[in-house]
């Protein structure tokens, strides 16, 4: 499989998919004071649709890293839904820099323009901290999880972890195909898998993330939990351990 079918079926696929920390305030659009947060834009972006906002540490202390997250409903018309989401990981994370888009309407995932638009607002980040951003972790839940794939495939950081949470692979195409993709044999590969998702059923998603894991030639795990439900909240609540844990190594 090439990489331009990868692309392809990205695109496919998204057809079927359904303490605080201070906030960095390059590209303020507006100010929240109830939450004590600023929302940016990347310097690319040009729709009002997708907002990225950045978290960085309380205090602007150095941060032990940045992770980009790719929050799930990609195509609903809450068009603030990643701001919200950020702030809570960044609460979760609160040592590291969390960069979250917003993904709404006909601005999602899968396009490189979105994955240009996260790029942009690293590159300001970068600048204000007049540090360079070489490397970045991923998260996605959902069909958040499709962001974290195409960031693989078009971002132009190193990525050093990725989490996918209640994912769809078998979308993609043959786990074994899309695994053999130059762009995924870097950083670490972590699944977190329900039994009981209501929408992807563990019996189409365990097999294809195993067979993904045995053939991607880098780190590479699943956690399954069988009482495991779909949303971000239950994983949030029942295994931040298991979010947690791939950061500690």
């Amino acid at each position: 499989m090439t990489k331009q079918s990868i692309l392809i079926l990205l695109l496919v696929a998204f057809c079927f998919v359904q303490a605080t920390p201070q906030l960095d305030t390059l590209f303020v659009k507006y100010r929240n004071p109830l939450e004590n947060a600023s929302f940016m834009f990347s310097a690319g972006n040009k729709s009002p649709n997708m907002p990225v906002g950045v978290w960085r540490a309380k205090g602007n202390k150095p941060t032990a890293g940045t992770i980009v997250w790719f929050h799930g409903g990609m195509t609903s018309n809450n068009c603030q839904k990643g701001l919200v989401a950020g702030g809570a990981l960044s609460k979760m994370m609160p040592n590291y820099t969390v960069v979250s888009a917003s993904a709404c309407k006909q601005n999602h995932w899968v396009d490189p323009s979105t994955i240009n638009s996260l790029d942009d607002a690293l590159d300001s980040l970068a600048k204000r901290q007049k540090k360079d951003i070489a490397e970045v972790s991923l998260i996605g839940v959902s069909d958040g999880s499709l962001g974290v794939i195409a960031y693989s495939m078009w971002g132009k950081r190193k990525i050093k972890n990725r989490i996918l949470m209640s994912s769809y692979g078998e979308s993609l195409g043959p786990a074994a195909q899309v695994a053999a993709q130059a762009p995924f044999k870097n950083g670490h590969w972590r699944f977190i898998q329900g039994g009981s998702d209501r929408l992807y059923p563990a019996d189409k998603t365990v097999p294809w993330i195993q067979e993904f894991c045995k053939n991607v030639g880098t780190g590479c795990d699943l956690k399954f939990d069988p009482q495991g439900e779909h949303d971000w909240s239950y994983w949030e609540n029942k295994h931040k351990d298991w979010i947690l844990e791939i950061f500690s190594k």
